[in-house]
């Protein structure tokens, strides 16, 4: 398993925060530098080269299996489609004995990421991956699948074979104040929260930061318990409607959740990102590549600090480990144990893959 410029790689994975990412000449470029690859990845809100991020360009990392091998299949989504259908029926096609791992990039804006991520609970194996990105311009996002880069798109990568894939994600958020109940929401829009009108609620907790709404509801984001209680997700605040006192998210916030405001500091992000690399980092010290997919929103918190969460997976993951990924506006991971891929906000996933 390799990644450096390899003419028979069989996987090429691709994230770019500039224009030249959707244009055919830069799908070209990569399929003559890597004629036999799959190629897969997305727009981004930051690319992850190593431990450094970098803007305004692409970064292409290329890898050779030996033993295992790749397939790759993509669907697009158009208004009013069923995602999580889509994502169901193209999750069973990649299923096989040999499947070991899906790695999932899709658009980030047009595509509702909660029922992407319930339809791929047919893949049967672990997910991960995330939401592309539009630097923080939320304007258009892009993803590539074995051509030119499109919006409301998304690719699914299968890895089979003899490949041992780890994973994890972290968030180093804590929650405060009361818990409280989600009483009135539709998809991602909370209207009440314990019966009072939501933005009302969130206003009273931020307190003179409020008058920053929304770009301050970057940094309090809403830890939702589903009415189950078998997890726990993080949701970012992302507009508030003046007019009608709601809330909107960056992910489904479901009527009946139990709730709770969230803080950190940038100590606590950094330490999680520690904490992370390390439940992710691979019992064996081959060579091998990390996938980090980490959200925008945790770039805004970091700031110029945002390298040392990068710094922090590097440390851990082991000399002979790659890293590439890229900041996202969501991102795709199982929770605990169970198989189950869920949408995350403010949270940073890695993916080790080794042969």
């Amino acid at each position: 398993m390799g990644g450096d410029d390899l003419p028979d790689a069989n996987l090429v994975l691709a994230f770019g925060d500039h224009d030249y990412f959707h244009s055919a000449e830069c799908f070209a470029e990569l399929r003559k530098r890597f004629p036999k690859a799959c190629i897969a990845g997305c727009s981004s809100s930051g690319n992850v080269q190593a431990s450094k991020i970098t803007d305004k360009d692409i970064v292409a990392t290329a890898v050779r299996f030996e033993h295992g091998r790749v397939r790759m299949l993509s669907f697009d989504v158009t208004p009013g489609a069923d995602i999580a259908e889509l994502a169901r029926a193209t999750g069973t096609q990649l299923k096989a004995a040999d499947l070991r791992h899906v790695l999932v990039f899709s658009d980030g804006l047009f595509v509702n990421g909660t029922k992407l991520a319930l339809g791929l609970k047919s893949c049967g194996v672990t997910v991960t991956g995330g939401l592309a990105g539009d630097a923080e311009r939320f304007g258009t996002t892009w993803v590539m699948a074995n051509e030119q880069a499109k919006s409301r798109r998304v690719v699914l990568v299968g890895l089979y074979g003899e490949v041992t894939v780890n994973n994890s994600y972290c968030s180093g958020w804590t929650e405060f104040g009361a818990e409280r109940i989600v009483t009135k929401s539709v998809g991602n829009v909370v209207s009440e929260i314990d019966g009072q009108p939501a933005l009302a609620l969130y206003k009273k907790y931020l307190g003179d930061l409020a008058s920053s709404l929304p770009a301050s509801g970057m940094r309090f984001p809403l830890k939702i318990t589903t009415q189950e209680g078998d997890h726990s997700l993080i949701r970012t605040l992302l507009a508030v409607n003046e007019a009608a006192q709601s809330l909107t998210f960056a992910g489904d916030v479901p009527q009946g959740s139990r709730c709770k405001l969230m803080r950190t500091n940038l100590d606590n992000l950094i330490e999680s990102a520690d904490i992370a690399a390390q439940e992710a980092r691979p019992k064996s010290s081959a060579h091998g590549l990390c996938v980090v997919v980490s959200c925008v929103g945790r770039r805004i918190v970091l700031g110029q600090l945002t390298e040392e969460e990068l710094e922090a997976v590097e440390r851990h993951a082991g000399a002979g480990m790659k890293l590439t990924g890229f900041y996202s506006y969501g991102e795709l991971a199982p929770v605990g144990d169970v198989l189950q891929c869920h949408l995350h906000n403010q949270t940073m996933s890695l993916t080790t893959i080794q042969e």
